[in-house]
């Protein structure tokens, strides 16, 4: 079903999250106005308009204010300062309190724990002090990580005995904000993606997502663990984000172990994960959000067969032809004029298989990590 409505999505980001939720919102009828510091971002081969320039340019964001009808973000790390300015002058669903929560790892831990969400032992770092007591109180091994700005791996460090403090030194020294974490051995990490209006929300199949060097490499669904857990997950989830007060688009991951699920950090866009959704559901997450962002009841979404999703890293450029010859994959390309071995470039979408199926075609087909 498609509505013939004149809204203007306003987005602020140009990566391959923001192209593909332009790409949905042409199949709903709606333009996009994108913001990127970059003139040939993934968002330039769709969007309705482009605007060059930074993220905390007041003058740019007012003028994408005051051409959209509304506005949303596809990456978490825009101004905090630029956003409170955006806020109340211009139409924003989402609101800013699940961005500024998200950007900040101290508040996000404090803010899950006060709504009801399990998480590891944790300790604010703000000084070679701090760390000495922290791992005197929590033990090793640990994680060091920054409390703002880290992704993909960057701004953490794997604390496993005094030798290692010396890595987390640099940050100090320069008076970087941390927190340190206590390394749990899960048994694996999942991803939950919720999406919730003023009438109803809506949760997307849990994935297992498996990563390598700190980047995620693969979601699956469905989820293998005990139906209990599942919905205690769900529930929980859903609790948390009435209970913040939160609406719009948000994905929590979690760790599990032993059929316990403690919460790692979340995410107020669409997420690298639940890009299984576009091939693997009834619905996907873009479009779903972009009916949130207008105001249309949302599809409940539903898993068609078992999906997974393998992203494209610059490395795996080499195994590309590979990894489409394995049945039923759908290759995403996000048009990155620049490959980079770590950088995401794609993903492939394979329906109705499983990961065990995965692993054995990876073997067959002799496709190297």
């Amino acid at each position: 079903m498609y509505w013939k409505v004149s809204y203007n999505i306003g987005i602020i980001g140009g990566g391959q999250l923001g192209m593909m939720m332009c790409e949905e919102a042409k199949k709903l009828g709606l333009t996009t106005i994108v913001l990127d510091p970059s003139s040939d971002c993934p968002c330039s081969t769709v969007a309705d308009e482009l605007i060059v320039g930074e993220y905390n340019d007041i003058a740019k964001l007012d003028e994408l204010g005051q051409k959209a009808d509304l506005l949303s973000y596809e990456f978490e790390n825009v101004d905090g300062k630029a956003l409170e300015m955006l806020h109340g002058k211009y139409h924003i669903p989402q609101g800013i309190m699940p961005l500024l929560d998200s950007q900040d790892r101290l508040r996000e831990k404090d803010n899950a724990n006060r709504h009801g969400l399990p998480t590891v032992g944790y300790r604010k770092i703000d000084s070679l002090s701090d760390l000495n007591k922290a791992i005197a109180e929590l033990h090793y091994p640990l994680i060091y990580k920054t409390r703002r700005d880290g992704y993909d791996g960057h701004g953490q460090v794997v604390l496993k005995s005094d030798e290692d403090i010396k890595k987390v030194l640099p940050y100090l020294e320069n008076h970087v904000l941390g927190i340190v974490e206590e390394k749990l051995a899960f048994d694996y990490e999942c991803s939950l993606i919720m999406i919730r209006s003023k009438d109803q929300i809506i949760h997307f199949p849990v994935g297992r997502n498996i990563h390598k060097d700190g980047i995620l490499d693969i979601s699956a669904v469905p989820l293998d663990v005990s139906k209990d857990t599942l919905d205690e997950m769900i529930k929980k989830s859903e609790d948390f984000m009435i209970s913040a007060d939160y609406y719009g688009i948000l994905t929590i991951e979690y760790f599990v172990k032993d059929d316990k699920f403690y919460f790692n950090e979340m995410a107020p866009r669409p997420h690298n994960s639940g890009h299984y959704t576009i091939e693997g559901c009834n619905t996907n997450q873009f479009r779903e959000l972009d009916k949130f962002l207008i105001g249309k009841k949302m599809d409940e979404p539903q898993l068609l067969a078992p999906t997974l999703m393998k992203n494209i890293l610059g490395r795996d450029m080499k195994n590309l032809a590979k990894l489409e010859a394995i049945p039923s994959s759908h290759l995403h390309m996000y048009h990155k004029s620049e490959e980079r071995p770590l950088r995401k470039l794609g993903h492939i979408t394979y329906t109705n298989l499983t990961l065990d199926e995965y692993l054995s075609y990876k073997e067959k087909l002799n496709i190297e990590d």
